[in-house]
């Protein structure tokens, strides 16, 4: 099995999103001992550029054109990034909430990967069809507040329904969450992680079965 580890947070050791996916990620491996995990940090890590050549090539790509030679070599960044997360059979995504959504890091990221022909296509009718099958995600993510859905803020929470539409929207719909909150309440924090970290654990063992790809 192969975890695409994509971190969106740049706070390292100090995160708490990495404190419970490191416990999800740990627990996994107890469980898929053939376990292997790459890591995408992208607030260390060199995006392609979204502007001149690649944006242009992203529009031929739209309209179903052939990519021009004189973009080829721009392109192939954008490519190797999505063949990294097209190779993967589960992805873990460890995201802190940032004004009600994610970090520019991981909007830029997905902005990145998520491409006609790739990762979802158009039909005869202009329609976008999936084409990623067969794939797990675990997204791990803290928040200042308890945005859970009997809470008070919960409408406010943008982060856990873009997430899951927007991966939804290229074919993964098996998506868990495991949301630490609140964590900046002091007298709730504590609670807050060890629940979190129990339902990580909790949550591995199901993910240390391959998917089954579905027909497509």
């Amino acid at each position: 099995m192969k975890v695409l580890h994509v971190i969106a947070s740049p706070r390292s050791d100090k995160s708490n999103t990495l404190q419970v996916a490191e416990q999800f990620l740990t627990e996994l491996g107890r469980h898929a001992p053939e376990l292997e995990v790459e890591v995408v940090d992208l607030f260390n890590h060199d995006l392609p550029a979204l502007a001149g050549n690649n944006i242009e090539t992203k529009y031929t790509l739209n309209h179903g054109q052939p990519i021009g030679r004189e973009h080829v070599e721009s392109w192939r960044q954008i490519e190797q990034l999505i063949e990294r997360f097209l190779a993967a059979d589960v992805y873990v995504i460890s995201s802190p909430m940032w004004n009600l959504s994610i970090p520019y890091t991981l909007k830029y990221y997905i902005d990145c990967i998520v491409q006609p022909g790739y990762l979802f296509r158009f039909n005869d009718l202009g329609y976008p069809e999936p084409l990623v099958h067969g794939k797990r995600m675990v997204c791990v993510t803290a928040r200042g507040s308890d945005y859970s859905p009997a809470g008070p803020l919960h409408a406010l929470d943008f982060q856990e329904p873009y997430l899951r539409s927007i991966f939804g929207f290229i074919g993964i719909t098996d998506i868990d969450f495991i949301s630490a909150q609140p964590t900046d309440i002091s007298a709730l924090r504590e609670s807050a992680m060890a629940t979190a970290i129990a339902r990580a654990h909790h949550l591995a063992p199901e993910f240390a079965a391959p998917a089954v790809p579905l027909p497509g």
